[in-house]
């Protein structure tokens, strides 16, 4: 039947198709979209859709005019459109604002034959409008609840301006600081990494996704894109099985486990194979073993990209290869919506490949309850009210606080005083207010961060001096372009230095901006970039009483200020109230209890290093000889150690307890320990967990994450905590990918930071 249907105002005429195609289907004349029928609708769907129209849902279009303006004449803007009223567009991003989502909305709802609505995409990842620290400083805080509601937050202005999808949570375990993209994840350790995943996944999609502040979550970047080769963005990987299956792939099963709804592939290969075209990947083990029964979008044009890596000649190929691999829609690549429809004419691409992608996509936008109400998230008096509220700056100022790590306090220098302290603040971070947004704030307000400056002005009982120092780069700077770092203009070294002599303390604030670490940020260098070092070094040389806050986005290498540096605070970019996060860790009116989640090298020559790595055949100097596993010019250890982190107060570890009774009837170790504040301040502890595999048919790392706690004690106090050990913790991946747990002997280890020395055995 030749349709002539070209606007509909409601989801009216799908179910008047329903009923006249599929008169056997038996379902409310109200379709509501969190019901058991979900499957059966879609098939429904589907059976009325032309070939171009599902091959449309796999289409996923960047944004290209203002929706609420005049539709365009020409160009790419005007094919696009042309493709909503088709019919051949499944989802938009970056879109935002509720005039203009309503406005391309209107368009797929009420011009095209079937009024399919659009899902809308957006780079919410860590904050929409109010900014959260970025992902890997959130980690820093090891608090599962605040991250939570970190995403949550994230989500309700999201939503109340129109969109329903985000690409986050990245889950990609990454060993290399020199990556940029690292400050967007959870660090080095899949442990960690996964319950993080979960709970930003949980955030982000709440309890019922079909309610109008929720949004569906992406894990990203499927797989190993944190793994890239030297640290460079785009780059190849190379990997074992082992390391794919123990290190890679736990954080993005635990948000599988957590109900993700949407996954995207990364820019990498695998094994030789670009994974937008990895069949191994997509359909062998996210939607086989793993039975995941959301979607697969492409990361930017990495459909097409497969032709770049020389595995495709054509578009034709690679829509192909991408299809039958498992990626059910192409991101602005433009490759599917070219090509799917006449491969599948032609005999060479199977209709049932492009029913099940399609179907996915369609099963999500059920989901979300677009087909109830394709104008759901477009409320005008929610974007109003919900974005930028002062709870939410009240949220985002708490997880800031809880992501600061004190890593070194000689002489215990901090907290400053609150009066009767002369303070020189110095440094080209110290009074920026849009660095500290970081990265990907593509929704936010430039310069609406809170700045250090204005954060420590709020004590007012001391006398603050400030002096800029340097500048940190030269004109202008942007997401989409490098910045134009400053490495010949020493105006105002002097200026610094004269109101360091004069100061019983020196606050200095020296880092990355905002915009030098994230995606295509990948740097061979990571000490302070510029003339910071040199800065840093002048002002030592007339006062030694520093404290050096860093703002970056990774770990740096800044092994001179650890050596003569009396206290460093990572700062990390913590974005809306970045300042007055700052100030009340620096005054004591919060007790820091942020951990690393990432290892801090001593030079760039130990990258990668981490904690969880194996022991080798020659880990140590057994022999008295030089041959063993070491560098000639540098120890081993790193600057500071995965988990580190200080406090204004001190904790003692006693009676560590291993009980393996109940194992054979219940399957659990039980691990116990106590834990004791022992120092002059109430103060909270994140108490981790390790083990060892001791002899294992896989040689195990020397230590692995298998707990953590947090716990808050006033001084003196004492608690018990208790941790539980089972199979899940106990076991490992194969090499052929099955999830195994072998009898022997392991070690626990139990402290503040992977460095822990209180141990105990125990033998199954």
């Amino acid at each position: 039947m030749n349709f002539k249907i070209v606007k509909i105002s409601t989801y009216t005429l799908l179910l008047t198709l329903f009923s006249m195609f599929m008169t056997n289907l038996k379902t409310n004349p109200k379709i509501q979209s969190m019901d058991n029928n979900i499957a059966q609708k879609v098939d429904s769907l589907l059976r009325i859709m032309t070939i171009e129209e599902k091959v449309g849902q796999m289409n996923l279009y960047n944004g290209f005019w203002d929706a609420t303006g005049p539709v365009p004449e020409g160009g790419d803007a005007k094919t696009k459109y042309e493709h909503l009223r088709k019919g051949w567009v499944g989802g938009m991003l970056n879109v935002k604002g509720v005039n203009n989502v309503r406005g391309v909305q209107r368009i797929a709802v009420e011009e095209s034959r079937l009024g399919i609505p659009l899902i809308i995409g957006f780079d919410v990842i860590h904050g929409y409008k109010t900014i959260s620290p970025i992902p890997l400083a959130e980690a820093a805080s090891w608090d599962l609840k605040a991250i939570e509601q970190s995403a949550r937050i994230s989500a309700v202005e999201a939503s109340a301006s129109g969109i329903n999808w985000t690409f986050a949570p990245m889950v990609d375990i990454s060993r290399d600081p020199r990556w940029g993209r690292v400050m967007e994840g959870a660090g080095e350790d899949p442990f960690l990494g996964s319950r993080i995943a979960q709970a930003r996944v949980k955030g982000f999609q709440g309890e019922d996704l079909s309610k109008p502040n929720t949004i569906a979550a992406c894990a990203k970047h499927f797989a190993a894109y944190g793994f890239a080769e030297a640290g460079r963005e785009y780059n190849t990987v190379d990997m074992s099985n082992a390391k794919l299956f123990n290190t890679v792939l736990p954080p993005f099963k635990a948000a599988a486990d957590a109900g993700v709804r949407t996954f995207m592939n990364s820019f990498n290969d695998l094994n030789g194979i670009p994974v937008s075209g990895s069949k191994f990947l997509q359909r062998d083990i996210l939607k086989g073993k793993w039975n995941f029964n959301g979607f697969v979008v492409s990361d930017w044009a990495s459909i097409n990209e497969i032709i770049y890596w020389g595995h495709a000649k054509n578009k034709k190929e690679a829509a192909f290869i991408a299809s039958r691999a498992g990626s059910d829609m192409d991101m602005e690549g433009h490759v599917y919506v070219q090509e799917l429809a006449e491969l599948v004419k032609s005999g060479e691409v199977d209709e049932a490949i492009i029913d099940e992608a399609a179907g996915r996509i369609l099963r999500v936008k059920f989901e979300l309850g677009l087909f109830d109400d394709p104008y759901k998230y477009c409320n005008e008096d929610r974007e109003k009210n919900l974005i930028g509220q002062k709870s939410h700056h009240e949220a985002v100022l708490d997880m800031a606080k809880k992501s600061i790590v004190l890593l070194k306090n000689e002489n215990n220098i901090l907290p400053l005083k609150k009066e009767g302290q002369k303070i020189a603040l110095i440094g080209p971070l110290a009074n920026d207010k849009n660095s500290p947004l970081g990265s990907w704030r593509l929704a936010s307000e430039d310069h609406t961060a809170v700045s250090i400056l204005e954060g420590m002005n709020a004590y007012t009982k001391n006398k603050l001096s400030y002096a800029k120092g340097i500048d940190l780069f030269e004109g202008q700077v942007a997401f989409t372009t490098h910045i134009k770092i400053n490495t010949d203009n020493k105006n105002g070294i002097e200026d610094a230095i004269n109101i360091a002599k004069d100061a019983d303390v020196v606050v200095m604030v020296l880092g990355e901006h905002g915009f030098q670490s994230g995606e295509a940020r990948s740097r061979t260098k990571l000490d302070l970039p510029g003339l910071q070092q040199q800065l840093l070094e002048a002002v030592y040389n007339v006062n030694k009483n520093i404290v050096l806050v860093l703002q970056n986005g990774r770990p740096l290498t800044i092994e001179w200020a650890a050596e003569h540096i009396p206290a460093i605070v990572e700062g990390w970019q913590l974005g809306s109230q970045t300042g007055n996060a700052i100030a009340q860790v620096l005054y004591g009116d919060y007790n820091p209890s942020g951990k690393l989640p990432m290892t801090f090298p001593r030079n760039v020559g130990q990258i990668p290093i981490y904690y969880n790595h194996k022991n080798t055949g020659r880990a140590t100097n057994r022999e008295g000889n030089v041959f063993w596993s070491h560098y000639i010019d540098k120890e081993n250890s790193p600057l500071y150690p995965f988990g580190h982190g200080l406090s204004y107060t001190t904790f003692e570890y006693t009676n560590l307890k291993v009980n393996t009774s109940d194992y054979s009837k219940k399957g659990k170790v039980a691990i116990s320990v106590d834990i004791t504040n022992s120092g002059q301040r109430q103060g909270r502890e994140v108490v981790q967990l390790y083990i060892r595999d001791k002899v294992a048919s896989i040689v195990r790392p020397v230590k692995e994450l298998k707990g953590f706690e947090l716990v808050e004690l006033d001084v003196n106090e004492s608690k018990a905590v208790s941790f539980h050990l089972t199979e899940n913790e106990l076991g490992f991946y194969n090499n052929d990918g099955a999830y195994i747990l072998e009898p022997g002997n392991f070690e626990v280890f139990v402290g503040g930071s992977s460095s822990a020395k209180l141990k105990s055995e125990f033998s199954l």
